[in-house]
């Protein structure tokens, strides 16, 4: 994957209104996300020290917690990484630290499509990650040589694998796809990586098209006609 580099900040003073008088600096508040995971007391309190904008969000019942970070982030320096089309793992720089993290999820504005809030996921060098990458198609398909016209259902498919050994976009050649089939999610194998959406979606295919079925009906009204000559 890219490498995006973003500087972000501390933030301490939450809430919506907090939030709101953010954006209207062209800030938008970031919960980064898959923190270390540390020991609750038996009220499920953590008693150790915690950086700027750090919290601890219990999980499960087992006396565990995890800590999260609130930071902020100036919306022109993560505009490139919101519509890019690229996955990137992100250099998050924030209270002179940088951790590695890629994008988790995004909240819009329901009318006006202002970012309100970023996820990010904290990833380290042994933790796998889930991403979506795009799908790229190469090769000339058979069936597309006989008439009928191929076609991409999923643009983006979601794997699993070490952030290092994911790559920016899954390669799937369509050389011998035929008239009438389809490269399904459980078709796909790669090294070091895992796909992980649903087995029986539909990644591409060809279908016929009217040209191709009247080619083929042709042929067989042909083939028929011969025969009947033969006979």
């Amino acid at each position: 994957m890219k490498t995006y580099q973003l500087n972000a900040e501390a933030r301490t003073d939450l809430g919506k209104k907090a939030a709101k008088a953010l954006r209207k600096e062209n800030k938008i508040p970031v919960v980064l996300n898959g923190g270390k995971l540390v020991d609750l007391d038996k009220d499920g309190k953590y008693n150790g020290k915690l950086l700027a904008g750090e919290k601890v969000v219990p999980i499960g019942r087992d006396g565990k917690g995890i800590i999260t970070t609130d930071l902020v982030v100036n919306f022109a320096d993560v505009r490139k990484l919101i519509y890019s089309t690229d996955v990137c793992v992100i250099d998050l720089t924030y209270d002179g630290q940088t951790r590695k993290a890629v994008l988790k999820d995004l909240q819009f504005h329901p009318v006006s499509d202002a970012v309100l809030h970023i996820d990010l996921l904290e990833v380290t060098e042994d933790k796998p990650v889930v991403v979506e990458i795009p799908v790229h198609l190469e090769g000339h398909a058979v069936g597309v040589k006989a008439g009928g016209k191929l076609y991409l259902s999923m643009k983006k498919v979601k794997v699993k694998g070490l952030y290092k050994d994911i790559p920016e976009t899954i390669i799937l050649n369509v050389d011998s796809l035929e008239i009438g089939k389809t490269i399904k999610v459980r078709d796909c194998k790669f090294d070091n990586i895992e796909l992980v959406s649903a087995a029986d979606l539909v990644i591409a295919g060809v279908r016929t098209t009217r040209a191709a079925a009247n080619a083929a009906a042709e042929s067989e009204e042909g083939e028929a006609a011969e025969g009947e000559a033969a006979e």
